[in-house]
Order: C-alpha cells, then sequence, then structure tokens
C-alpha cells in the first residue's frame, strides 16, 4: 500500500516514475544488449499534463486500491494504467483481463503470451509495449536468444507472423485458410444541438432499408477519402522491427483499388450472438472478461460534455462506434449511417483513423485539433471507444473464419 499513499503527497508521482521503471529488469535488458528508448517527455503522456493525471489519482480512493493490485501484482505501475486513471471501472476491468490472459493458467506458456504481445505491439512501432513485454518476457523465464528476431522464436510462433500482419492492418482479408496454417497452434454546443436534432428526426422518420444501405455505402466511401496523419514516413528501428516480418505491410483502406471485399453484415454473424460464445469455448471465462470490456467502454458516460451535464451521449458513442466499424466493412442493418457525418467532423474522423489504422502517426497536434473544449478525460474515453471498437472488429474477423474452419 506505500505506493497508494505516495500518490497522495506532493511528490508522488516522483515515486510511481520510480515504481514505473524496474530496475533490475532495465539492468538485465541492458547486459542482453536490448535497446531502452529515451522517454519522450515528462510523465505518462506526451498529450496530457502530468499534475492532472497525478490530482485525479491522489483524489480517487478506487484508484489507491487498483494502484496497490497493480503494483503488487506486475511490480509497477506502466504509463498505460497511469492515463486510465480517469476512468476506474474501465481500468478495474482492464487489469483484471490483462491478469487473466497473461498471468493465469491458461493453453499457452507465459513466455509465449509475452513474445506474441511483443510481435503485435511490433507491429504498431510501440518500443514502449515492446519493451514492458519484453521485461516480462524475461521475467518468466524466455529464451533470451528469441528477442534477436522473429526467425529465432519457435515455428509455431514464427506461424503467426502473417495472421499478426494481417490483423493489425487489414483483418477484413483474413480467412478460414490463415487458421488452418495457424492451427498448430475504438464545436460543443453545436454538436449538441446536431444530437437533438438527430434524436428528433430520428422519432419523426424512419429512414427505410434501402437508404440505411445507401448511406452506408456512402460512408464506407468517403472513410476512403479521409487520410490519417500526414507525417514523414520512418522506417522501423531495428529493435521494434526484428520481431515481425514484412516492414512494408501496412494498412490499406477496406475495398479499394478495384478489388471488392464483401460487406460484413453483424446480423449474419455478431460477437454477442457468435463471438462471444466461441470466445468461451476455446477459452472458458475469457469471453465473459471481453465482452465486460467492450461493455464498459461503449456504455461508459458521466453525462456531461465538456462544460455541460445532464447530457445523453449514447448517440455520439454509437456514432463513434460504427464509424470504426464501417472503416473495416462492417455494417449494422439497423443504423442510420447518415448521422455519423453530422457528429463526427472532418479532424475528429482523421483523429479517428490514425489512432486505429496506423497509431504510431498519432501527433499532439491531431490530439489538440478535436473537440478542444472538451477535457482530457473525455478525450481517454474517445481513445477507449477506439481501441475496443477495433478489436471487436478484427475479433469479427477471425472468428468468422475459425468458425467457418470448424465447420
Amino acid at each position: 500500500m506505500k505506493l497508494a499513499t505516495a500518490a497522495n503527497r506532493a511528490q508522488g508521482y516522483g515515486a510511481l516514475q520510480g515504481f514505473r521503471c524496474n530496475r533490475c529488469g532495465s539492468q538485465r535488458r541492458k547486459e542482453l544488449g536490448i535497446r531502452i528508448p529515451r522517454p519522450l517527455g515528462q510523465g505518462p503522456s506526451r498529450f496530457i499534463p502530468e499534475m492532472e493525471i497525478i490530482q485525479v489519482g491522489s483524489e480517487e480512493t478506487q484508484m489507491h486500491t487498483l494502484f496497490a493490485e497493480s503494483f503488487t501484482t506486475l511490480g509497477r505501475l506502466d504509463n498505460i494504467t497511469l492515463v486510465m486513471v480517469f476512468h476506474p471501472q474501465y481500468l478495474e476491468n482492464f487489469l483484471k483481463t490483462q491478469h487473466y490472459l497473461l498471468q493465469m493458467d491458461g493453453p499457452l506458456p507465459l513466455h509465449y503470451r509475452h513474445y506474441i504481445g511483443i510481435m503485435a505491439a511490433a507491429r504498431h512501432q510501440c518500443s514502449y509495449l515492446v519493451n514492458l513485454h519484453v521485461s516480462d518476457f524475461l521475467h518468466v523465464g524466455g529464451d533470451p536468444k528469441w528477442l534477436n528476431g522473429l526467425e529465432c522464436a519457435p515455428q509455431k510462433l514464427q506461424n503467426l507472423g502473417e495472421l499478426n500482419k494481417i490483423l493489425a492492418h487489414r483483418p477484413w482479408l483474413i480467412t478460414k485458410e490463415h487458421i488452418e496454417t495457424t492451427e498448430t497452434f475504438c464545436e460543443v454546443e453545436a454538436l449538441m444541438e446536431k444530437m437533438k436534432q438527430l434524436q428528433e428526426s430520428r422519432d419523426d422518420v424512419k429512414a427505410s432499408k434501402e437508404e440505411k444501405a445507401t448511406r452506408f455505402e456512402k460512408e464506407k466511401r468517403e472513410s476512403m477519402l479521409v487520410c490519417c496523419a500526414e507525417i514523414e514516413e520512418s522506417a522501423p528501428t531495428k529493435d521494434v522491427s526484428r520481431h515481425f516480418e514484412d516492414t512494408s505491410y501496412g494498412y490499406k483502406d477496406f475495398s479499394r483499388h478495384g478489388m471488392h471485399v464483401p460487406t460484413f453484415h453483424v446480423q449474419d454473424y455478431s460477437w454477442e450472438d457468435h463471438g462471444y460464445s466461441l470466445v468461451n469455448r476455446l477459452y472458458p471465462d475469457v469471453g465473459q472478461l471481453i465482452d465486460e470490456k467492450f461493455q464498459i467502454a461503449y456504455n461508459l458516460t458521466y453525462n456531461t460534455m465538456a462544460m455541460h451535464k445532464d447530457v445523453d451521449t449514447s448517440m455520439l458513442r454509437r456514432a463513434i462506434w460504427n464509424y470504426i466499424h464501417c472503416m473495416f466493412g462492417i455494417r449494422y442493418d439497423d443504423y442510420d449511417y447518415g448521422e455519423i457525418n453530422q457528429l463526427l467532423d472532418r479532424s475528429f474522423k482523421v483523429y479517428i483513423k490514425t489512432v486505429v489504422c496506423t497509431p504510431e502517426k498519432t501527433t499532439r497536434r491531431m490530439y489538440e485539433s478535436f473537440w478542444r473544449q472538451f477535457k482530457h478525460s473525455e478525450k481517454v474515453h474517445v481513445n477507449l471507444l477506439l481501441i475496443e471498437a477495433r478489436m471487436q472488429a478484427e475479433l469479427l474477423y477471425a472468428l468468422r473464419a475459425i468458425t467457418r474452419y470448424m465447420t
């Protein structure tokens, strides 16, 4: 509990910083020749002032318990946990799911799980997460030789490289054949007014099935015209790129360049009716944990928007979630996609697409350019929606392929 009390003090974050970097693990990584990246800024986020995070963490009693439990379990408090301080309900479920997937008994050895984590984080050049999993990989007895490159890992893990690549960038391309080859193994007033008008029009006039289909196709086409952040391309550093193959492979817009990829209709295969039960069948209890995480992120609300209170944000949350799925070719037949263009402006769409498709290109300028009057906690919530909606989109394609393979 020392960590919890430390968070209360003015110098508390200094203590957190000390805990965040496991000294022994750091020394071991140096001895193994693993490059430890230089911090890019002070505090857990380059976008949010660290004192705001410290203040929330010290005022929330629930956070003290979560921090203490996390530190006891992992021996550190990582930046991701600290940034989630704004949403304790989500953080509690997130930590529970992470603990179950990475530390509890399961079908894969612990070092295999962390190596897969290294592969997944490396695809988006996230050296911070790569190094966290490297530290944990070594801590649970992983072979340091595997860290010299994917080709040094067992063939079973190498076989996951192709699936990892497609899941990260173009999940709609996954087929049952991929499963066979790896079997061995998400202006305030104006926005509120638009929400009100949409609700009124929704109550007055129902769009026909044909209109909804047309609006989905229109939104899907327009999402291809939304470009991710334009920053100078840089090749992945060697310490990251050695953990995955085909460094040139990246996100390409769904169904472009003359390719026709069939629309994924949720009424034919959904998380609730199909994916959830399949995950629980393959990995008992994990489906429940993942579903709770989806539900918390999607339904999370404090009924506020910037300085306004008692606001129903459900329409906005659904627009964000469905826009992400639309980018991945997933359609909800009962949703009117005309609402997306009215609620999400172009700068916000650019931010969403960048974070979801090429997160390594996200910049502070992009973060600050959308929803300028909103609190950091609200923007963190947006990011939780983005990562969970993307995760569900990837799972839908992967689980559908597994279902087809099994039948």
